[in-house]
């Protein structure tokens, strides 16, 4: 009887543990859109056109879900820099710096990391990293030029990837901006029905 009695204690603590683990990353998860939103509300920093600002209070996006949220095994692979095509002419230089491989809604997947060469020179983006991808919701609930992640390296073996967190380019939300096409390497198989939706969608 006291066996079973601790046993239960433990399953119980185990638990409540796993709802701590769970509502700090959602309290994580609201900081962060929390942040992008009041960067849209403002009118010095706000993609959004003069017409779609008033009454602006937040960017749909998809509920957040667990499943997006995967563990990846990173391979530093650094490769030869090269011009990412944007929207527009212009042609900025990144460079690949390695790999992440994971398995999202029991599908293997893999997604190419960038540096932005030019930006990488500036203190506050030294260690800055990129990817854009798209999936099979861009042109239906997500904006049909892909999305993207950030991440802060160096980069371990084991890192978090979460598409909770994906975010739309400036270029999503109209006007002249110039925004990187995601390469089709970094196209993913799985719908990845979380992050930001389309915009007015």
């Amino acid at each position: 009887m006291r066996t079973l009695a601790i046993f239960l204690l433990l399953v119980g603590s185990l638990s409540t543990r796993a709802q701590d683990v769970d509502q700090l990353w959602l309290d994580s998860l609201q900081a962060y859109w929390g942040r992008i939103n009041a960067e849209y509300r403002d009118p010095d920093h706000t993609p959004l056109p003069l017409e779609h600002r008033p009454g602006f209070t937040e960017l749909e996006r998809f509920a957040p879900d667990a499943r997006f949220r995967v563990r990846a095994t990173f391979k530093p692979r650094k490769g030869k820099a090269f011009a990412m095509k944007t929207t527009t002419d212009r042609l900025p230089m990144y460079e690949p710096v390695g790999v992440l491989t994971f398995t999202l809604l029991g599908r293997k997947e893999r997604l190419t990391v960038y540096r932005n060469i030019e930006l990488s020179k500036r203190s506050e983006y030294v260690n800055y990293l990129f990817i854009p991808f798209t999936d099979p919701t861009n042109g239906e609930s997500t904006y049909g030029g892909g999305r993207y992640l950030d991440l802060t390296g160096p980069l371990g073996p084991q890192v978090e990837l979460d598409f909770n967190r994906a975010y739309n380019p400036y270029c999503a939300y109209g006007g002249r901006y110039s925004c990187p096409i995601p390469p089709p390497e970094n196209h993913l198989e799985i719908p990845v029905e979380a992050g930001v939706k389309a915009f007015g969608h």
